[in-house]
């Protein structure tokens, strides 16, 4: 929907040819952009709060920028995932780019004024976790949440973990990130009273089998208020992480 039919159904409704409530499910449900190869969903931040973010991986750089251009237009703030240097490269000719390598992960046009409220805690089982955090990190930074980090605070050496307990009892959501058996967010589950937002990642020796063994290990928690995302999903994290964090009634 271009400025010109937003005007007309804004006058419609001051003239009460169109109610209010029709105007908003219109806005709601219709306006998008048809590229081609991709249909940008412009109204998206006024359904969930947020705009579409951009899957990169498997996208070509051309395409990427097609994306990121139809949407400025349209005002809206860029998050992309699974970004590679070399389309960032590229980008950052064409826009401000903020470009993080480890998790391969973009934002375009932050909102800098935006405060940031909460506690989200991302502890990781090792180092090798990190890109998956990072992009759990970032994600909930950009949707406006204050974010801890704890990395290298896995099982293997228990008292690392503990010695934050104070840290972690005041968190509003955890996400706890692990590979190898994935057992960070049961030990964390059974400490706090916060929900946990489990992340099974693909670091492991072979029968690991790509993160599947820290997944099912995850999804049979014995911790209560443990969910889970996918393998190596740090974004789903971030983002369900926000949306706990920014409930109204927590405190």
């Amino acid at each position: 929907m271009n400025q010109q039919e937003t005007l007309n159904m804004l006058n419609a409704i001051k003239n009460g040819t169109i109610a209010p409530e029709d105007a908003m499910a219109h806005l709601k449900t219709a306006p998008f952009d048809d590229l081609g190869y991709a249909m940008i969903d412009n109204h998206r931040n006024l359904r969930q709060g947020v705009p579409e973010v951009i899957y990169g991986r498997s996208k070509t750089t051309e395409q990427i920028c097609g994306i990121v251009k139809k949407m400025l237009e349209n005002d809206n703030k860029d998050i992309i995932s699974g970004l590679s240097p070399q389309t960032a490269e590229v980008l950052q000719t064409q826009c401000h780019l903020e470009y993080y390598p480890i998790p391969q992960f973009g934002v375009v046009n932050r909102d800098i004024e935006k405060q940031l409220v909460g506690s989200i805690i991302i502890a990781s089982g090792g180092t090798s976790d990190m890109a998956v955090c990072e992009e759990a990190a970032l994600t909930a930074e950009v949707l406006g949440n204050k974010v801890i980090r704890l990395y290298d605070v896995g099982v293997a050496g228990l008292h690392r973990l503990l010695s934050h307990l104070d840290v972690l009892t005041k968190a509003r959501v955890i996400i706890a990130v692990a590979g190898m058996e994935g057992a960070l967010p049961s030990v964390i589950g059974g400490l706090v009273s916060c929900p946990v937002i489990a992340v099974p990642t693909s670091v492991g020796y072979g029968a690991n089998l790509g993160g599947i063994a820290a997944l099912l290990s995850m999804l049979n928690s014995c911790a209560s208020g443990v969910s889970v995302v996918n393998i190596d999903n740090g974004f789903g994290a971030g983002f369900l992480a926000s949306r706990i964090n920014q409930m109204e009634g927590i405190k």
